[in-house]
């Protein structure tokens, strides 16, 4: 069987210990899913694994804002970053959810018929315009969004797309019974905080979600994920910092030459930067520059999530500065 994995060879999540496991046990119960590719993907870092998992518990499962609306706003998110992994997810969750007629027509490329739900959903392809949602939603609403900010980028750089996308009727997959636990795990709603504990770093958390489980989430992710500039030389993490600064956040084109680091020469800052802004054009001569001798699997899945997370905070920044929330 080929693997959908491209760069690394992560342990099946039937074969993890420890903490690992634990996270793993988590996202089976609350998520519906055993062996969630994403979290699989991160499991070399699993500080990485934890926080990825919890900003996305705390955030789009749990809480009390609508699952349905924060679907859309994630599916708006996944469209805007070329992430058709993460797209098909989402039409996927919404039927689980009983959104059966607006994940058909997101599925065939049509926009959704209400108002609300086409602003959540362009709210989520540009984050810059007016907050489609309560001031006491943000950290719900913010923190899903930013939370597949991180994900897409993760999907994009370490997972065969084509390989795992589309094919199964989503009719058909939630008959089955793995479909029926996706089904009980999209329509509950998991006790917040629940995730908290399986951290393995903290940070500083952030206005938008103070004091909350989210905020908790996003602060152990984001101070795990900036561990990966410890894998570049400072002038090449300051480089790909100013870079990622220097652009708007939402603009969805691909790197050009222009301002891209050779491979040969600037490797690490090279992958880091389209980690940020085209995750979905890492190549595996881009990966084979850089992986020499003593770098691992979790040396590559922290540098991949140091330029992630960079992105995410980008978008953050234009967010703040567009709108209060």
């Amino acid at each position: 069987m080929t693997s959908p994995f491209r760069f690394t060879s992560p342990e099946p999540a039937v074969e993890t210990k420890g903490s690992t496991a634990a996270v793993h046990a988590q996202i089976t119960r609350d998520f519906g899913i055993e062996g969630a590719l994403p979290f699989v993907a991160l499991s070399a870092a699993p500080d990485l694994m934890a926080g990825a998992w919890a900003l996305m518990r705390e955030s789009l499962l749990s809480g009390h804002a609508s699952r349905t609306e924060k679907e859309l706003v994630t599916y708006g998110v996944s469209l805007a970053n070329r992430c058709p992994f993460c797209v098909g997810a989402h039409t996927l969750l919404l039927y689980a959810g009983g959104d059966r007629e607006l994940a058909g027509a997101l599925a065939r490329g049509e926009r959704p018929d209400s108002p609300e739900h086409e602003r959540l959903l362009a709210w989520g392809q540009d984050m810059r315009g007016p907050v489609p949602f309560a001031a006491d939603e943000a950290p719900e609403f913010v923190g899903s969004a930013l939370a597949f900010h991180f994900i897409n980028r993760i999907v994009s750089a370490l997972i065969d797309e084509e390989a795992v996308s589309g094919g199964a009727d989503p009719v058909e997959l939630l008959d089955s019974t793995a479909g029926q636990a996706l089904v009980r795990a999209v329509r509950g709603r998991p006790e917040p905080g629940l995730s908290l504990p399986l951290l393995g770093t903290e940070g500083p958390q952030p206005a938008w979600a103070a004091g909350t489980p989210v905020g908790a989430a996003f602060g152990a992710l984001r101070s795990a994920a900036h561990a990966g500039a410890g894998l570049l030389a400072e002038e090449d993490a300051t480089f790909v910092r100013e870079s990622v600064a220097a652009w708007d956040g939402f603009t969805p084109l691909p790197l050009t030459g222009d301002g891209l680091p050779d491979r040969a020469e600037r490797p690490g800052a090279r992958l880091a930067l389209l980690a940020a802004r085209a995750p979905y054009r890492i190549t595996a001569e881009d990966v084979q520059a850089w992986r020499v001798e003593p770098f691992t699997d979790h040396c590559l899945v922290h540098l991949v999530a140091f330029g992630a997370m960079l992105a995410v905070e980008r978008v953050e920044a234009g967010l703040l500065g567009a709108a209060r929330v």
